[in-house]
């Protein structure tokens, strides 16, 4: 969508914190947009950006084919700000030196402010603050007409600037855009209210105004549907799309059978009941558990469960006369991820999305949220209306228990891991954790231990419980619950669902694990 006038683009050159600089500038209510710094000089003119972000990642200037950008973008008069490779990269293609640093400069460090105009304005008391380092080069000679202005006890150039004619490029050898830069926020909105002119109008109720009209023109008189999953993402896609054409929209919804306990009847209570949304639901219980029978592979069980959600929604679609539109929730990170200067990643686990649909039931794509990240998806729900128990939902896979059970997929085993997630669930809530944790759930493993109850042997289920912190999925931590809290858990998994006598606690990251088991 072309939406706002005022842009700030972030050219990526493969840092880990390439979303996060983005990030930062929209919650300044500044509209950022990513692309990677390999775009044509052309194609980033095209843009009319106010402001050039230029990130930070893992090469070295001086490397062969070390990724770079033309030196004709320095002359355009668009004001541009480097992040640590950014700023070497500036040094480097400008004339100054960039040399390996006797010492990596990684972690907390005191910044000197030198200049506290324009880029530091408002910041550092006494002149000092602390940055977030990360880099294992320095600037040795700064480029003709340069000025540094700001340093640390190990970077006599710690940030630089240059300011006359054509040229208006500020560098940074630390991260502003990180949590540990406590005045990065500052230094940021500096930048882009400041040097670039630009205004705070990137907001949740202005995306709905030009969305609606967006999706209007695009639909005109057609009618459009929705693989509807009560997630956030397709439930925000589908209460948008229905704000701008309302009964042209029909929702399709597809119990499988390996959906979380009461999952079909809060769908039907929030889109049908409370949203008046056209809505239909599919009862496919024993088709997708009859696809799963003695499936016990993964990749065998999303494939399965793929091909079974396609034919069935292909069906119930070809019922809807002059549907010429499918609405997909897709977001930004996937975009991203798309171009991504560090190329696609590695097919780790296949994922079941609506995204198999398109190519092959033609259907033209209303993609509403492939500009907002997640937390910006919560926030235009909240602009649309939908309940807090739709908007703050945790992420769920689309093959949704089939994975969380491990081996062979049963009613039977179902049930004993639909009690024991609707435990975790119930704990995090009660405990106030829920919002603090990205995902939390039960898994049922495909093993059986020893144990007593009442003095009886029992050899029964074991149940893991997995639950991470993150801000993307891309890497998470195990969240520390207290004590108290998967105690509590264990406890009522053992002695509420029957078949279970043991409950571990899964304490693994990602990397090298993944989120799911499965």
């Amino acid at each position: 969508m072309e939406l706002w006038h005022d842009r700030i683009l972030v050219l990526d050159f493969g840092s880990q914190y390439t979303q996060l600089i983005a990030r930062r500038i929209r919650e300044a209510q500044v509209y950022s947009q990513i692309l990677p710094c390999t775009v044509p000089l052309a194609t980033i003119l095209a843009y009319r950006p106010q402001g050039i972000v230029l990130s930070g990642g893992p090469s070295s200037v001086y490397e062969k084919k070390a990724p770079a950008v033309p030196k004709e973008l320095f002359d355009q008069g668009i004001p541009i700000l480097g992040i640590c490779y950014g700023m070497q990269l500036v040094t480097h293609l400008s004339g100054g030196e960039v040399a390996k640093s006797k010492h990596r400069e990684y972690g907390r460090a005191e910044l000197t402010i030198d200049d506290a105009s324009d880029l530091f304005a408002g910041i550092g008391k006494d002149r000092s603050t602390v940055v977030w380092m990360s880099h294992g080069d320095r600037i040795e000679r700064m480029p003709p007409g340069f000025r540094s202005i700001a340093h640390t006890e190990n970077s006599p150039v710690a940030a630089m600037k240059r300011v006359d004619g054509k040229r208006r490029i500020y560098c940074l050898q630390f991260h502003p855009e990180v949590a540990h830069t406590p005045e990065g926020t500052q230094l940021l909105r500096n930048f882009v209210y400041q040097i670039c002119g630009s205004k705070p109008t990137w907001t949740m109720q202005s995306y709905v105004e030009t969305a609606v009209k967006q999706i209007r023109e695009q639909v005109g008189s057609q009618r459009v549907i929705c693989a509807l999953s009560g997630g956030v993402d397709s439930s925000v896609a589908a209460a948008l799309t229905h704000r701008a054409i309302g009964d042209q929209l029909t929702c399709i919804f597809v119990d499988n059978g390996v959906l979380r306990a009461g999952e079909r009847d809060q769908v039907q209570k929030t889109f049908a009941s409370q949203l008046h949304l056209n809505l239909r639901i599919l009862d496919r219980t024993g088709a997708f558990l009859a696809g799963l029978k003695n499936v016990t592979d993964p990749e065998r069980k999303r494939k399965a469960i793929g091909r079974l959600f396609i034919r069935n929604f292909e069906t119930e679609a070809r019922k809807l006369k002059g549907v010429r539109y499918l609405v997909q929730g897709t977001l930004y990170p996937d975009v991203i991820e798309s171009i991504s200067f560090k190329g696609p990643s590695a097919t780790i686990k296949t994922h079941h999305n609506v995204g198999g649909l398109p190519a092959r039931m033609r259907l033209k794509l209303i993609e509403p949220l492939r500009e907002l990240f997640k937390d910006e998806v919560r926030v235009l729900g909240k602009e649309l209306g939908l309940p807090d128990e739709i908007i703050w939902r945790q992420p769920f896979p689309g093959p949704g228990l089939a994975i969380r059970v491990l081996g062979s997929v049963t009613k039977e085993r179902l049930a004993i891991l639909r009690g024991a997630e609707t435990i975790v669930d119930q704990e995090i809530r009660s405990a106030g954790l829920y919002r603090d944790i990205w995902q939390a759930f039960a898994v049922l493993l495909p093993i059986r231990t020893v144990g007593v109850m009442g003095d009886q042997r029992t050899y029964e289920n074991v149940v893991a419980i997995r639950a991470v912190t993150s801000l993307d999925g891309m890497t998470a931590d195990w969240a520390k619950i207290p004590n108290e809290v998967l105690g509590r858990m264990s406890n009522r998994i053992i002695n509420e669902v029957k078949g279970v006598n043991r409950v571990v606690y899964d304490i693994s990251s990602k990397p090298p694990s993944t989120i799911e088991w499965e």
